[in-house]
């Protein structure tokens, strides 16, 4: 067997390496993990979800101290946001966390951790700083950037990402926003909150285009409320510099076009694979514009060369790239073959309210030719969401022909944190009759979930069928008040 200088080598410092790396050590094996960036948690610790989840809860609290009469309080009017304290806050929080994923507790669990811009050499080896190193196993987890489109004049014309977005000086007075994905609905809404006049220029006529256009449409004029604009059906023709503004000029679905001024650009249009500079392609790992290609097993054209997360250009998220760090686990280390299974994969859109997925929607369920049944539950008929003033949403139960779950949308507060009773539920396949007969606080959010699955069994129960059956066997007498049914009863009504 040939001798390498380590059993697996990791490059990348996201959520997937990250997984890999630590498992990997405390099992035993002696682990590398290549970094690019100056520190450690890749793009969702320092650019993405820790640092927007931060901004939005701030852009909440403001927006909550200058709606006071909602809640029966005296209206204020607070003083414009410092951004420059609003970005203190995103570092500090991200300080905090940075300590689990620094390089000195990795040392402790047994991993070198080394940083700069790695190139393969062969199937087995790589050059970094000067050096080549080699392992047994590698696995790229480099994970992804903001993809930026060649819109005629954006190279000449300065814009945001969300590698810039949380670290501004200054609150821009206006902004105008390519795309209505994820990212883009979240941060309009945050910066519009703290007092930026938002505008969002989406291609098509859905926003958040994956999720159904019910649950979407809802989103978006919860926003529109807030006072965003949107330019749905828009194409962008170019960009230009204007100094102290930025235009973007659209073409309008009419065919007219318009010229959009603001101070600020953020591109949001998606987000596309880190693996420029590693020279895949010397050892044949095929990959596109999407990702690298890896079957079910997370392998790439060669056994011993794994990919998770991003960059393999499936589901996007954090937690999911943690879940295919553990699979490399399995297969790599344990040398257990696991299959990826993604289908109950949890999702969240952080807007206001919340918009959270699990399994199919109406959307994929058509799409994959599913026969199903909707059942679902409004937000306004929550007493919890009534008390909170938050009346806004639903959810959506989506059935089989054997009234197996197949999925389940929660638009509405804290929507992320009730479908955490999903992702049990789906994942043990629990039965709907469970959920039913289980009890739940009162008042909570959560009484929603148990409210929908007893609507399917309502209609059930009490129907005529049951009725009868139950006057047949027991001479129950039937309704004593026959309002609202056949007959007017004014004086019942009285």
């Amino acid at each position: 067997m040939a001798d390498y200088d380590y059993d697996i080598g990791i490059i990348g410092g996201g959520a997937a390496g990250l997984t890999v790396a630590s498992g990997a050590a405390q099992l035993g094996a002696k682990a590398l993990l290549v970094e690019k960036e100056e520190a450690l948690g890749g793009d969702c610790l320092h650019y993405g979800c820790v640092p927007s989840k931060t901004l939005i809860k701030t852009a909440h609290v403001y927006h909550l101290m200058k709606n006071g009469p909602v809640f029966g309080l005296p209206a204020i009017t607070p003083p414009p946001v410092d951004f420059r304290e609003v970005s203190a806050r995103i570092k500090k929080v991200i300080g905090v966390i940075q300590r689990h994923d620094s390089v000195e507790r990795f040392c402790r669990l047994g991993v070198k951790v080394e940083f700069g811009s790695p190139r393969f050499t062969d199937e087995h080896a790589l050059t970094l700083g000067g050096k080549t190193i080699s392992a047994r196993t590698w696995v790229v987890a480099t994970g992804s950037s903001a993809l930026v489109p060649p819109i005629p004049g954006l190279d000449k014309t300065p814009f945001l990402t969300n590698r810039d977005i949380f670290y501004l000086d200054t609150l821009p007075s206006s902004m105008i926003i390519l795309g209505a994905g994820p990212i883009a609905i979240e941060m309009a809404q945050a910066f519009g909150r703290l007092g930026t006049k938002v505008t969002v220029v989406q291609r098509s006529g859905q926003i958040l285009g994956k999720e159904d256009k019910d649950m979407a449409a809802i989103v978006q004029q919860s926003l529109t409320d807030e006072g965003i604009t949107f330019q749905m059906n828009t194409a962008v023709v170019s960009t230009r510099d204007l100094g102290r503004e930025r235009e973007v000029l659209l073409k309008l679905a009419s065919g007219e076009t318009l010229a959009l001024r603001a101070e600020a650009i953020l591109v949001a249009l998606g987000r596309t694979p880190n693996v420029a500079g590693l020279d895949l392609e010397e050892i044949d790992i095929p990959f596109d514009q999407k990702g690298i290609k890896v079957n079910s097993y997370l392998r790439t054209s060669h056994n011993h060369i794994y990919a998770a997360g991003d960059v393999i250009g499936g589901y996007q998220f954090t937690h999911v790239a943690g879940y295919e760090g553990g699979v490399v686990l399995s297969n790599a280390i344990f040398h257990l073959p696991k299959k990826t299974n993604y289908t109950h994969v949890p999702w969240c859109t952080y807007s206001h309210p919340e918009l959270a997925s699990i399994g199919m929607n109406e959307k994929s369920a058509k799409a994959a030719g599913i026969e199903y049944s909707v059942w679902s539950e409004e937000f306004k008929d929550n007493d919890r969401g009534l008390a909170e003033g938050e009346a806004a949403g639903r959810i959506k139960l989506l059935l089989d022909r054997k009234e197996k779950p197949i999925g389940v949308q929660i638009l509405g507060p804290h929507a992320g944190d009730l479908l955490s009773e999903w992702v049990a539920i789906m994942n043990g396949g629990v039965g709907l009759t469970k959920i039913a007969s289980a009890i739940h606080p009162y008042p909570t959010l959560g009484e929603i979930n148990k409210k929908v699955v007893g609507s399917v069994f309502s209609k059930k129960i009490f129907s005529d069928t049951v009725r009868k059956g139950l006057k047949f066997f027991f001479s129950f007498k039937g309704r004593a008040c026959t309002c609202g049914r056949d007959t007017a009863c004014e004086e019942e009504k009285k």
